[in-house]
């Protein structure tokens, strides 16, 4: 249930409430028009910072020991769900100075109230931590986020809140409907920072379907363990944001339901602070042979692979000063391109949502024009929670193929079948993992999607590394999704005409239309697609 409500707000918030909410209220919500609020004036909130890391903690004897001499960053890729929940959950469990967090997304379920409880313990601990949440999806969480603001050593804030209205999406935006400019604009980064020396990075939000916890809808998704000199740049980019004026403390925007010991009786128990932590159940090795990272933490040492990294972020205020073409100069995304284009040899790309746009088809042309192969991997229309983002998709995908671009696009029934990357069960599989690699050496992980929003309106998070051996680990995780759960597409001589092939116990099977796709979406993509602008999607 949670996850039809939260698929039904993303699409509410993405199609019909982005640039002509305002218009759309003025016409059918008159009444609400007169009650618009405005944000209240932010309260004088200290600038402060990451603290420095003390080579005395636990996790920082381990990150000396575990360093090779001369060695620039080190990496750990976590494919799998639970590893990378457990992963957080041990640096929480172990940290002795700070934790900081940023996140798009922290939902009112078990991840989300493990997480919450792992971080009350810290701070109970003496650990001083930072929880800096955007506040579009905290209709659910807002209370339980104010409880734990109370607790000492621990402040959350808002990134771009809501002023008023908090009960839900469509009265929140009801009460800001001149405002609408302004809360189009979201901090769509995930970033987890422990005692400043060790750091959990990529496309996961927290919330049980990154994690394939969910009974209905789980995603593959790709997250990093770093350490090393990556580490004081995120550190960096998350004061940015900490100490930006968009950012607000959670106490000047929601105003508690109840007492402050009801409120706080209720976040324990919520978040089951009286009982045995839950156990995340964990298989012995993922898919690339790593075990539990928390086994190689009490060991003392833990296993990485190393090369110099950079970390890239769009700044916290992306818009609010700038146009849409400075914002996309400047952007992640346009710094990702950059890198795509030094191929020389091959590129591999995932992209859960893939609309390219007139200046990215013109790169991807461009690499393959210098015989640069070029594998795209995206979801089908049955994986897509966002079918009008398909139809953005659909209009370059005939293109893509004709320039030789090789395309394919996950299938939920074959992800379900393959237990290499998580145990689906009967849950639909998505992709939501953002990568690139480039020549088997330089990779791409974060937040980052290859479509307009990501562009030019959210604010994205990524880290790029030069390293062949971590590369060649992220091709095989792409590999697999590519080979064993997706199907490839083919375009006839025609030029017109698509194909999608897969292999059904070694047969090869030729679909001549949108596989596992209902009639409805079919029909959202043909007939109601082409009228969305693509700056919309």
């Amino acid at each position: 249930m949670v996850n039809s409500f939260k698929q039904m707000r993303a699409i509410l918030f993405r199609r019909l409430l982005r640039r002509c909410l305002g218009a759309v209220l003025a016409m059918g919500l008159a009444g609400a028009l007169t009650a618009c609020g405005t944000l209240p004036e932010r309260s004088a909130t200290p600038q402060n910072a990451a603290l420095a890391p003390s080579a005395d903690t636990v996790l920082a004897r381990i990150v000396a020991a575990s360093t090779p001499p001369g060695e620039h960053s080190g990496f750990r890729l976590m494919p799998l769900g639970v590893f990378s929940l457990d992963a957080r959950i041990q640096l929480a469990r172990r940290a002795q100075h700070s934790l900081d967090l940023q996140y798009y997304v922290l939902e009112n379920d078990g991840a989300g109230g493990l997480l919450l409880r792992s971080l009350k313990e810290a701070a109970l601990r003496g650990v001083r931590v930072r929880l800096l949440v955007d506040d579009l999806y905290t209709e659910y969480t807002d209370q339980l986020l104010l409880a734990l603001s109370t607790t000492p050593n621990i402040e959350v804030r808002l990134f771009n809140p809501f002023c008023c209205a908090r009960g839900g999406l469509a009265g929140r935006f009801a009460a800001s409907a001149f405002d609408i400019p302004r809360l189009n604009h979201r901090m769509h980064n995930k970033l987890f920072i422990a005692d400043g020396v060790m750091a959990v990075l990529g496309g996961r939000n927290i919330a049980d379907e990154y994690f394939v916890l969910n009974d209905a809808t789980n995603f593959v998704d790709m997250d990093a363990l770093a350490v090393g000199k990556i580490v004081p740049q995120l550190e960096g980019i998350y004061d940015a944001y900490w100490n930006s004026d968009v950012v607000y403390p959670i106490a000047d925007i929601v105003k508690p339901q109840r007492g402050h010991a009801a409120m706080v009786e209720d976040f324990d128990r919520r978040v089951g602070m009286r009982a045995r932590p839950p156990k995340v159940v964990l298989p012995a090795t993922d898919v690339l042979g790593y075990g539990p990272i928390g086994e190689e933490l009490d060991g003392g040492r833990i296993g990485l692979l190393w090369g110099p990294a950079n970390a890239v972020s769009d700044p916290p205020t992306k818009l609010r000063y700038m146009s849409e073409d400075e914002a996309l100069a400047t952007s992640v995304t346009m710094r990702f391109w950059t890198q795509l284009l030094t191929a020389e040899n091959e590129v591999l790309l995932t992209s859960p949502y893939l609309v390219p746009g007139e200046k990215g088809m013109e790169a991807f042309e461009s690499l393959r024009e210098r015989d640069v192969s070029v594998t795209l991997l995206t979801n089908s229309l049955a994986a897509n929670d966002e079918p009008l983002v398909h139809s953005g998709y659909s209009r370059y995908r005939q293109r893509l193929l004709a320039s030789g671009c090789d395309l394919y696009e996950l299938s939920p029934a074959r992800t379900t079948k393959n237990e290499r990357l998580g145990m689906f069960g009967k849950s639909l599989g998505r992709l939501h993992a953002k990568t690139a690699v480039v020549d088997k050496r330089k990779l791409y992980l974060g937040s980052v999607n290859l479509d307009p929003r990501s562009a030019t309106e959210n604010t994205e998070l990524g880290i790029m590394v030069d390293s062949p051996q971590l590369a060649r680990e992220m091709l095989r995780i792409i590999n697999i999704s590519k080979l064993e759960s997706a199907y490839r597409l083919r375009l006839l001589a025609n030029k017109s005409t698509i194909e999608w092939l897969t292999m059904d116990e070694d047969k090869e099977v030729i679909l001549h239309y949108e596989p596992e796709s209902t009639w409805l979406q079919r029909f959202k993509i043909r007939v109601v697609g082409p009228l969305v602008p693509e700056s919309l999607l």
